[in-house]
């Protein structure tokens, strides 16, 4: 073997002895113990198969350990890259291989479905919790943030001989939301994700990569997006991003046709998991396109949904969600396009969800221009919910392999155990594995290789094919009119490649009798480099909407002078009801709006005030749909606020256009809502563009009273600095609306000079005095906590009053550290103490706490829990615990409807985490912090700090949300300095805060919390 500029990686050879061969457990199994469970020999009777397949346990530990990415090649190796050397700097505890986590090579020598030997491809700290792998023959790419390497093996020996920067400069470094894997399509080129911690990419040598429109690829809004899916050649050039704004998409799978297939991941909790088609150069939504806002950010036409305002879906501009699962944490995804598993799964995708323990499929069906999905389980856990798989492939001989982390939980930067993990192989029962090398060398063996469901092997098979060149053209003939229409679209990208021969094939390919035939021509064609509007023109009337949204992407950024025309006619063919139809036509007329509107109204004669035509004024970016927008609110039997989204449009114009026609709405008449319409304008329009005149101060003190209430009514009043509706404001306060609401109502009251109408306010009865209280401390700001020190210290408050003072100050990072001022000056009532003392040792200002824990309890020492391993033995009250719950935990924290939306929702926690898991997250908080949020500590100019996490950011302010779920909106301007914090904002040491008894109903209670597994409706 030769070295190149690599280390020389170690090598060995391991036999496997594995217990439990095929299984699929029947009804009444044996219950298995916890200790059991984690053994090897009992690995597939934890499992639950679908009926007419088994598992085999394919390896486990000591042949391999903690399995992040798997690939399988054309001899039916299962390639594995291990995560032993887990986000080390997040958990400096944890051992640490010096040698660097490895590449595994896994062979079953004698087809039992076992794998007898492991060979270490490559080891290195540079592949540490590496999360992609692609073998594609002697070459593998290894995603591995900030580099995505290619290793090649020169000479054979299943070593790794070269390597060589494929990208580099990627975020993400030892982080779930990094770079994936690769993937090689049916069109010779390799596609491949990363998630929102990406954030952009350069080239091998370093070098800033453009599209090809010339845009930076990199998240900063122009106009990129948090996660992103690409395309490239094999060797990385001509790099585009076919779609962005995306949390944690996972793994991206490639239909023979095409078509894209993923997952993403919600902010941890949100049940906003989804499954998406990714429509080419599409918004997916997870932030504010234009601003960078997060999802929780007040926005006009809100989704009332937290699943489906985490995606923005409300926006024009953002495509739909194929399928939305609920909770989660999704990872590697392939598309089946064998016919060794039953009929429900082929051409379909297949999924890892470890959140919910299962690898499952989404049988897809056409839908207009889009699609709908429902969920098929393949196999769950049955009892051991430590099944948490990783990734999954596919052989050659057509059977599914799941790569299984094995752990209590889900990675997110924690790991519980770290000599386990698993491989499994799922096929029909008795189903031998054996693996027939392919024969490539004539065109013929080529072919057969190219029908493999295995990708490798397609590879191969591709690789020969097109190097054939015209050699091959009879035999890819000869496939392309088989009766598999996916066999036929892949052997119609090889032969739109062949030189002279391409377009013909492309043109042929886009009057095929099958749509999806047609669809695969007009992509093909599309590579080819040609003007594609004269083509698509020829599809303006097909009958597949499906077609008809593929022509429309192939036109986008067109420069042919007819495509505007092109797009009008296509356009006319929308039904007022297919959102998919209706983003395709966005973005077909991305950069070329005005012409294609213009062109619209013209073939539509003026008649747009249709169902499909305010869709498409909606859905636009041309300055001649402003007006029309304009002319929609105005609708004198319409009420406006049963079309917030016309309203909502302005805000993806530019200010110099939408302003004059936002300002041209005040001077309406409507006959029964104008005040309603003028709230809504002055929300939109920057307050420099309008001259605060007597009559204009009037119209907005109408226009208060119209809104009076909610979100929109606090924001008027902020935004014109309102000073004359402080009693509206302590209404909201003290009324029945959500706690958030009520803290921002109460920071504008304050800000608007209403302290003493507060202070007025408390005391009169103790309900309403209660509400004002929380609201106070919803806010850490310096005139917040003078009042709630000032509540504290003064007895002429009742108790309950005066507690609940305390409890909000100490929450706070200047307010821990006032309250223990106040108790160490000796001012503060004795009455007090005891929650005094409960707050400050529980606090998560680790500094504070100590020093509290030095005042209240000197030389004293930690309670003493059981070990964990007793503690999940014992059966706790889930009553009492629901009670613990809320003392303790619904300050923060979602279960179903009740608490608070701060940290992580908690709603479906028992479908994600065992026992086990649950109890390492209470007792270790800084262990494992989901990601999104972690803390962080802003200085700002006023002297005071705020401690908490970043829920969205624009170029003008960051929203930010605190203890309680208070949102603040934080103007940079006023910021001094903002840095990580280094500890969970969980409390460390919470559970010293209550009885045994208490701790083990809460976590009796916690993990009864699980989903059915149902879609969100």
């Amino acid at each position: 073997m030769k070295i190149s500029s690599i280390k020389k990686a170690g090598y060995y050879v391991m036999l496997l002895a594995v217990a439990g061969c095929h299984h699929t457990p029947p009804s009444g199994a044996v219950v298995l113990g916890e200790a059991e469970l984690r053994q090897p020999a009992h690995a597939v009777e934890g499992l639950k198969v679908r009926e007419g397949l088994a598992a085999t346990l394919f390896a486990s530990e000591p042949m391999m350990t903690n399995p992040t990415n798997m690939d399988i090649d054309e001899r039916g190796r299962v390639w594995i890259t291990e995560a032993y050397n887990y986000r080390n700097q997040l958990n400096p505890g944890h051992p640490y291989k010096q040698l660097g986590d490895r590449i595994l090579i896994l062979e079953d020598l004698d087809e039992d479905g076992k794998a007898d030997t492991a060979k270490v491809f490559y080891q290195d700290t540079s592949i540490n919790a590496a999360l992609g792998i692609c073998v594609l023959g002697n070459k593998v790419i290894v995603s591995c943030s900030p580099n995505v390497y290619v290793f090649t093996d020169e000479d054979g020996d299943d070593k790794a001989d070269k390597k060589e920067l494929l990208f580099r400069g990627i975020g993400g470094v030892q982080h779930d939301h990094a770079i994936h894997a690769f993937t090689f399509g049916p069109d010779g080129m390799l596609y491949f994700n990363f998630g929102n911690a990406g954030d952009s990419i350069l080239d091998k040598d370093g070098r800033l990569i453009k599209d090809p429109e010339g845009n930076i690829v990199a998240n900063k809004g122009k106009p990129y997006r948090q996660g992103m899916v690409f395309r490239c050649n094999v060797d990385g050039s001509g790099l585009e991003v076919l779609a962005h704004n995306f949390r944690n998409n996972y793994e991206v799978a490639v239909d023979a046709f095409g078509g894209l297939w993923q997952s993403d991941n919600d902010d941890d909790g949100n049940r906003g998991v989804r499954i998406n088609y990714v429509m080419e150069y599409g918004n997916y939504g997870y932030t504010d396109e234009m601003t960078g806002a997060g999802w929780q950010a007040n926005r006009i036409n809100r989704e009332d949904s937290i699943p489906y305002r985490h995606w923005h879906l409300n926006d024009p501009g953002v495509v739909p969600n194929l399928l939305q699962t609920g909770s989660g944490s999704p990872t590697g995804m392939v598309v089946y396009e064998g016919d060794l598993l039953p009929q429900v799964f082929h051409n379909q995708m297949i999924h890892g969800e470890p959140g919910h323990n299962v690898v499952r499929s989404y049988p897809v069906s056409k839908s207009g221009a889009g699609y709908t999905a429902r969920i098929e389980n393949i196999v769950e856990s049955a009892q051991d919910k430590w099944f948490r798989p990783s990734d999954v492939g596919i052989a050659p001989d057509g059977s599914l392999f799941i790569a299984d982390w094995y752990d209590p939980g889900v990675g997110g930067h924690q790991v519980g155990d770290l000599d386990k993990g698993r491989v499994f192989r799922i096929a029909p029962p008795g189903m031998p594995y054996h693996i027939k090398v392919p024969e490539i060398s004539t065109p013929a063996g080529a072919v057969a290789a190219l029908k493999s469901p295995n990708l490798s092997t397609r590879y191969l098979a591709w690789t020969k094919l097109h190097a054939m060149g015209a050699a091959a053209e009879k035999a890819l003939l000869e496939m392309y009119a088989d009766a598999n229409p996916r066999y036929r679209a892949r052997a119609l990208w090889l032969l739109t490649k062949l030189p002279g021969r391409g377009l013909t094939y492309a043109k042929q390919a886009m009057t095929d009798k099958d749509e999806d035939i047609r669809i695969t021509g007009i992509r093909a064609a599309r590579q080819l480099g040609i003007e594609m509007g004269p083509l698509v023109a020829g599809l303006v009337n097909d009958p597949s909407p499906q077609v008809r949204r593929a022509a429309l992407i192939a036109i986008r950024h067109s420069r042919w002078p007819e495509a505007p025309a092109t797009w009008a006619r296509l356009a006319k063919q929308y039904d007022g009801k297919d959102r998919w139809y209706l983003e395709a036509l966005g973005i077909a007329a991305d950069g070329n709006w005005d012409a294609c509107f213009a062109a619209w109204m013209q073939q539509n004669g003026g008649n747009w005030n249709t169902a499909a035509g305010r869709d498409i004024v909606w859905r636009a970016r041309a300055t001649a749909a402003l007006p029309l927008l304009a002319q929609l609110i105005e609708d004198p039997v319409a009420d406006p606020r049963e079309h917030l989204r016309y309203f909502r449009a302005f805000n993806f114009y530019p200010a110099a256009a939408s302003t004059p026609v936002l300002l041209g709405l005040l001077e309406k008449h409507h006959p029964a809502h104008q005040d309603i319409i003028n709230a809504y304008v002055l929300l939109l329009v920057d307050k420099k563009a309008l001259k605060m005149t007597p009559a204009a101060n009037i119209m907005l003190g109408k226009s208060l009273a119209a809104v009076e209430g909610g979100e929109t009514f606090i924001e008027l009043v902020n935004k014109y600095e309102r000073r004359d509706q402080n009693g509206a404001l302590l209404k909201i306060v003290t009324g029945s609306g959500k706690r958030e609401l009520k803290g921002q109502a109460m920071k504008s009251l304050l800000n608007a000079g209403g302290r003493q109408l507060v202070v007025q306010a408390l005391g009169k009865d103790t309900a309403l005095s209660l509400a004002i209280v929380a609201a106070i401390g919803a806010n850490q700001d310096k005139i917040s906590r003078q009042l709630l020190a000032g509540i504290i210290v003064n007895k002429k408050y009742e108790l309950p009053l005066r507690v609940e003072a305390t409890r909000r100050l100490g929450t706070g990072w200047d307010g821990s550290e006032q309250l223990l001022s106040i108790v160490k000056s000796g001012t503060l009532p004795a009455d007090l103490d005891t929650t005094a003392k409960k707050v400050l040792v529980n606090v998560w200002r680790q500094d504070i706490k100590a020093s509290a824990l030095a005042y209240y309890e000197p030389g004293s020492k930690e309670t003493k829990l059981p070990p964990v391993s007793q503690l999940v033995a014992m059966n706790g009250d889930a009553a009492v615990g629901k009670k613990v719950f809320s003392t303790y935990c619904s300050s923060c924290h979602l279960a179903g409807n009740t608490g608070v939306n701060f940290g992580p929702a908690l709603t479906e926690i028992g479908s994600k985490l065992d026992k086990a898991a649950i109890y390492d997250a209470i007792l270790h908080p800084d262990a494992g912090i989901s990601f999104g949020y972690e803390g962080v500590l802003v200085k700002l100019k006023d002297g005071s700090s705020r401690l908490g996490y970043i829920a969205g950011e624009t170029k003008d302010e960051i929203d930010f949300r605190m203890a309680g779920g208070a949102g603040v909106k934080l103007r940079k301007p006023e910021i001094i300095s903002r840095k990580s914090y280094d500890h969970s904002l969980m409390p460390t040491g919470l559970a010293n805060a209550m009885s045994q008894p208490e701790l083990v109903g809460l976590v009796q209670y916690l993990s009864g919390l699980t989903s059915a597994g149902h879609a969100v409706k």
